[in-house]
């Protein structure tokens, strides 16, 4: 199970940190990834991360301002955002890597 949380309204320039709290599945075995769905264009690649921490990669609209981590011990992954833009607003969902696991995702909203 994977639940996501975090999500808000936030003014553009603000910050947000997304949490993915998981359960019932091996969760340090996986590389994680931050997905977005947009309503125009569909699922979009946000951050992803490897089972360690040792490599993250993110989507070029998001570089310089979105950090992953995680916490194997927690069983969590995180998404800190910040400069937040309108055009963030999205539905943000957590995903294992190679896995039929989704959470129900958390709705972000950046107003202008």
């Amino acid at each position: 199970q994977l639940v996501e949380s975090g999500g808000g309204l936030v003014q553009s320039g603000g910050s947000l940190r997304l949490s993915c709290a998981s359960s019932g599945l091996s969760f340090s075995g996986y590389d994680m990834t931050w997905y977005r769905h947009l309503p125009e264009k569909g699922r979009e690649l946000v951050a992803a991360i490897t089972t360690t921490g040792g490599l993250t990669t993110y989507g070029g609209s998001v570089k310089g301002r979105f950090t992953i981590s995680r916490d194997n011990t927690k069983n969590q992954v995180y998404l800190q955002m910040n400069s937040l833009k309108p055009e963030d607003t999205a539905v943000y969902y957590c995903h294992p890597d190679q896995s039929p696991y989704w959470g129900p995702g958390t709705q972000v909203t950046v107003s202008s």
